[in-house]
């Protein structure tokens, strides 16, 4: 799960972490009270979407007056933003960040994620703050600096003065970052982050560290741990159809293809995708209905599939163990008479109750074209959606 700016910052302020005051509006009535209170001299307004490269795409505009700061953040809600993250389509602004500004001596980056590879926290952090760390790894990787913190002794002073040194951070800086990597770190921990992101983190004139911009993304599996974070969901900033999914208990990511995939399992699920554009086609989206799915989560999930005008076609490849292959069957059948099915169909069974599924599927009267193996779905799909197209 995704957080807004003014959501991630309020939650590290928490933890001793410095930010700059600010007011999240979400109405234009709201903002001249926002503004006022702030004071000045200076106001930075931010559009609030979960996408990065805001300030490129007009998001993020630095105020001199009281009045240009009302009529900016006015004009933002409404206004949609398109990014390299957004993709064409871009996100529409429905929240805005008012700040007060700040002097900047220096821009930095602070990043931290789960590595999967340790399972443990990694910090990485670039003195070429306020880019995309994405550049900065593609041009000057040497000005990357990684560390990763063993969860048994957690961060101890020793991290934070390589991360410091690595920042190039002298003097009072330098004992600030001495405090704020082990916020950090617990931060981290506290919230069941998956990933934060500082970028900005900027030293002022004063040599005080403060953070500019942060991100944060949560593991959806812990969020049962902490109602206090899954109440700030923005479902706004979220795909519809995901969301759908989600209330489903289906795990659903849509993609840019033409066929729709039901599946059971991650790995099937990627070994599905694979073997689909091995052969010429592409996935429209990630669907598994996972092991333990009910007739009426597969009519469900097939209700999600249709509901994408991209979809043209519809390949289910099962492997039923604890998932039985009827129960599959049954729902593919009910969705078929409750909505229709006007797309070719391709079904790939196997395991549990295979025999019982096919019958199931062979007696329903529905246009259903059926696959011996994963390789043999693949090419009537795409063969048949190659037809459609």
């Amino acid at each position: 799960m995704n957080i807004h700016e003014y959501q991630a910052k309020s939650l590290l302020a928490g933890y001793g972490v410095a930010i700059a005051r600010g007011k999240a509006v979400l109405a234009e009535s709201e903002v001249a009270a926002a503004v006022a209170e702030l004071g000045g001299p200076a106001w930075v307004v931010k559009a609030q979407i979960h996408a990065g490269g805001r300030g490129k795409a007009g998001g993020v505009k630095v105020c001199k007056s009281a009045e240009e700061a009302v009529a900016t953040a006015e004009g933002m809600f409404g206004k949609i933003l398109v990014t390299h993250q957004t993709g064409p389509a871009g996100k529409e602004v429905r929240r805005v960040f008012i700040e007060e500004g700040c002097d900047i001596a220096n821009e930095l980056y602070v990043g931290a994620v789960i590595d999967r590879s340790t399972g443990r926290v990694a910090f990485m952090v670039s003195s070429e703050g306020g880019v995309e760390i994405e550049k900065v790894a593609e041009e000057s990787p040497e000005k990357i600096i990684t560390v990763t913190i063993d969860p048994a002794i957690g961060c101890q002073p020793f991290h934070s003065r390589k991360l410091a040194f690595g920042l190039e951070l002298r003097g009072k800086s330098f004992k600030a970052a001495l405090k704020l990597f082990p916020a950090l770190y617990d931060a981290m921990l506290g919230s069941d982050a998956s990933m934060l992101e500082i970028n900005p983190l900027v030293v002022n004139n004063d040599g005080d560290l403060l953070t500019l911009d942060a991100k944060m993304n949560f593991d959806d599996n812990a969020l049962y741990r902490h109602p206090d974070i899954a109440a700030l969901r923005d479902e706004s900033e979220e795909d519809p159809a995901e969301r759908r999914a989600a209330e489903h208990d289906l795990n659903y990511i849509k993609l840019d293809g033409s066929i729709g995939c039901m599946v059971n399992g991650a790995g099937l699920a990627m070994a599905t995708m694979d073997i689909i554009k091995l052969n010429g086609g592409a996935p429209a989206n990630f669907l598994d209905v996972g092991g333990g799915a009910t007739r009426e989560r597969v009519t469900e999930a097939f209700k999600i599939l249709l509901a994408d005008d991209n979809v043209k076609g519809v390949l289910v490849n099962i492997f039923g163990g604890i998932m039985r292959c009827d129960v599959i069957a049954e729902g593919i059948v009910a969705a078929a008479g409750e909505i229709g099915i006007s797309v070719p169909l391709v079904v790939r069974l196997e395991g549990t109750n295979v025999e019982q599924g096919k019958t199931i599927l062979a007696e329903s009267g529905y246009e259903i074209i059926s696959a011996d193996d994963l390789g043999d779905a693949a090419v009537k799909i795409v063969a048949a959606t190659a037809e459609v197209s």
